[in-house]
């Protein structure tokens, strides 16, 4: 469980900058609030050091759905 991820995001300027490492809780944080989208691209030891959209990933899609079903529903 104690994999470091790291996540891609835009900053200034249309540059986009490497974030991380943060925990699974934060992460599962961030895909909770949006920060984290499923076109996102993640990095871990869980991908064997590949970036990967979040999509790809079994359970960040989950908790995406699980989270955004319940505000969607609102």
């Amino acid at each position: 469980m104690g994999a470091g991820w790291y996540y891609i995001t835009s900053g200034w300027i249309r540059k986009t900058r490497r974030v991380g490492p943060v925990s699974e809780a934060d992460l599962l944080h961030l895909i909770d609030e949006g920060k984290i989208v499923p076109e996102t691209l993640l990095l871990s030891s869980k991908t064997k050091g590949k970036w990967v959209p979040m999509n790809s990933i079994a359970p960040a899609m989950q908790r995406w759905n699980e989270s955004h079903s319940k505000a969607s529903s609102e």
